[in-house]
């Protein structure tokens, strides 16, 4: 009789404007081995970190402490260009524990697909595939700048665009 192996996973990310300067972000995963949540609250129009505070119900590894301590330091990140490598070196300077940093991720790329879904919605139809319509949103808010494929270096739509 063979052995069955069981394991799920489930993880989600949302963007809430709490008011008008402000927007809390919040990752929750749960799988067989984890349950954790992190929730940022974000300062506009910098998109800066200005709290993050974390569940961390269950996990599967001893190595995961320090994680609120962790959560701390990526306080006063901004989110934009370069952010997955600061928030891997500040949360792994406390914790080995790579789904902190991961959920801290995932919320900081929800703010970002938040601005980007509402400013698509924004885009008459028949300027949908102009480039430059996008290009000017990137140097409205150059923190999309090198936020996703659509925006990095060497794409049509930056083209032109000097990063800060």
């Amino acid at each position: 009789m063979a052995n069955l192996l069981c394991y799920s996973r489930n993880r989600a990310a949302s963007v809430e404007q709490i008011d008008e300067t402000t927007l809390a972000a919040t990752c929750r995963l749960q799988d067989s081995l984890t349950d954790a949540e992190v929730t940022l609250r974000i300062r506009l129009p910098e998109l800066e970190i200005i709290d993050a505070k974390g569940t961390f119900t269950r996990f599967s590894r001893d190595e995961c402490s320090g994680i609120e301590r962790a959560l701390e330091k990526v306080v006063g990140v901004r989110i934009g260009a370069g952010m997955k490598k600061i928030i891997r070196g500040l949360v792994g300077e406390i914790t080995d524990c790579n789904e902190v940093a991961g959920l801290v991720e995932e919320c900081c790329h929800a703010v970002i697909l938040a601005f980007t879904k509402d400013m698509l919605g924004l885009v008459p139809e028949e300027l949908a595939k102009e480039k430059e319509f996008f290009a000017k949103m990137v140097k409205e808010n150059i923190r999309l700048y090198n936020s996703c494929a659509a925006f990095a270096p060497g794409s049509p739509i930056v083209e032109g665009i000097d990063p800060p």
